[in-house]
């Protein structure tokens, strides 16, 4: 049997496991050694390249920061520093109709800067977002479909965990993926907040009540400006260190996590269980991308080997309609996989295939990771397995109904839809920056 043909079968057995159940990186760790295999005849050889791949896959230095960025995360919202954004961010937009809903979406993409996982934004805010706009009497599945549309946020503005895969899959610079994401973000957030603003205006009972504030003076604003003092420099040291160029992303992950350390020793919020259950979620996170990177690394090798990916790119390069229609496939593939995999799982499957062909369709290849990141994190609100859905309803328990959460989304996967069409018809929106800074 042809390499080709081998890797065809692999790459359709890959979803067939996925769908029994099988984490993902056990399947393309598995069927990569199967293909080899098949493919040279020897199965020393295909064991030799997985024991070889499980220490280069992860081995390089810019590995080191995706735990760093994670744990800064983690150690943010320990400080409390969440808590003081969303307050602040509620009193300057809780005087207008959907007010919460608009600083759940303000204090979202500030978070963002410090999280770089939607699932993550999607639990806090939960527990933050939800219980103020139920006590203004916000209609429940408009408050559900605020919080999981500006989840998103948590993984398009930088620093991001799905930028940081891509650039390692694709051998981009993670520092002009972090400033790709900067102008996406930022479309994102002012189209989430005009769409809660219209749909407020249109239906007001969605909006609940306003709430009675004092009115905003100098003082008011001073003190409103100053109270997440801590959350704002940490992510002005973070990027615009990154971006000045006065460190590289792996520094400013680590200079990120002392900076929040800091934020959770002042705020005193340090206790030894505290620090014991960080460093337990910060070895269960890395340990499962690591593994998920290795078991990627394996499955990118098998498939050049092959010569599938070649072949791909060349067949694609052929067809007879515009590129942006292959384009426009593939963001189909990423919204269908979103259903039933996590954001991560979904690169690592589908980049090593798509990739050579957009470099042979002569895309930029710092717009397309974008474009990819809005369509994969779109994915993670649909049905029927939405990860960031699935996250909200364990963080709200019993109060809350998976049902009632999908049918909330739908409006924000709207909107979402609408930003990612803006993205890919002007390029500048994520292309600009990255050439002027870096």
């Amino acid at each position: 049997m042809e390499p080709t043909s081998i890797a065809l079968i692999t790459v359709g057995f890959v979803f067939v496991l996925v769908l029994l159940g099988v984490h993902i990186g056990v399947a393309l760790a598995l069927l990569s050694v199967i293909g080899i295999w098949g493919i040279t005849g020897k199965l020393n050889v295909a064991i030799s390249l997985l024991n070889t791949t499980a220490y280069s896959a992860v081995m390089d230095y810019v590995f080191a920061v995706i735990p760093l960025f994670v744990l800064m995360g983690i150690l943010a919202t320990l400080s409390g520093a969440t808590r003081d954004l969303f307050s602040a961010a509620q009193v300057l937009f809780g005087r207008i109709r959907g007010g919460i809903g608009i600083a759940t979406v303000i204090a979202n993409a500030i978070f963002a800067a410090i999280t770089g996982v939607s699932v993550a934004s999607a639990a806090v805010f939960s527990k933050l977002a939800i219980p103020e706009m139920e006590r203004l009497n916000y209609d429940r599945n408009f408050s559900y479909g605020i919080v999981a549309g500006s989840a998103i946020l948590g993984m398009l503005i930088p620093p991001s965990i799905l930028m940081i895969v891509y650039g390692v899959l694709t051998e981009q610079s993670i520092g002009r993926l972090f400033a790709a994401g900067v102008g996406p973000g930022l479309l994102v957030t002012a189209i989430l907040s005009h769409g809660i603003w219209l749909m407020v205006f249109f239906s007001p009972r969605l909006g609940g009540q306003l709430e009675k504030l004092p009115p905003m003076d100098w003082n008011t604003a001073v003190r409103t400006a100053v109270k997440p003092w801590g959350v704002i420099l940490l992510v002005c040291l973070v990027l615009g260190g990154l971006y000045g160029g006065f460190f590289t992303p792996t520094e400013a992950g680590g200079i990120g996590a002392a900076g929040a350390m800091v934020l959770v020793i002042i705020n005193r919020k340090f206790s030894w269980k505290a620090f014991v259950e960080v460093l337990t979620e910060i070895g269960r996170t890395t340990a499962s991308i690591f593994l998920l990177l290795i078991a990627a690394q394996m499955y990118s090798r098998m498939l050049t080997i092959s010569g599938l990916a070649t072949k791909m790119s060349e067949w694609a390069a052929g067809l007879p309609v515009p590129p942006m229609v292959i384009i426009l496939m593939f963001l189909v593939v990423f919204l269908l996989l979103g259903c039933i995999i996590d954001s991560v799982s979904i690169l690592l499957l589908t980049i090593p295939i798509m990739f050579p062909v957009i470099i042979k369709l002569g895309y930029d290849p710092i717009w397309f990771g974008m474009v990819s990141i809005i369509a994969i994190e779109i994915g993670l609100l649909t049905p029927p397995f939405g990860m960031v859905v699935f996250a909200m309803k364990s963080s709200l328990g019993s109060s809350a109904k998976i049902e009632d959460i999908f049918v909330g989304s739908w409006p924000f996967i709207l909107m979402l839809v609408l930003a990612l069409g803006f993205v890919i018809a002007f390029p500048a929106i994520s292309t600009w920056l990255p050439s002027v800074i870096m």
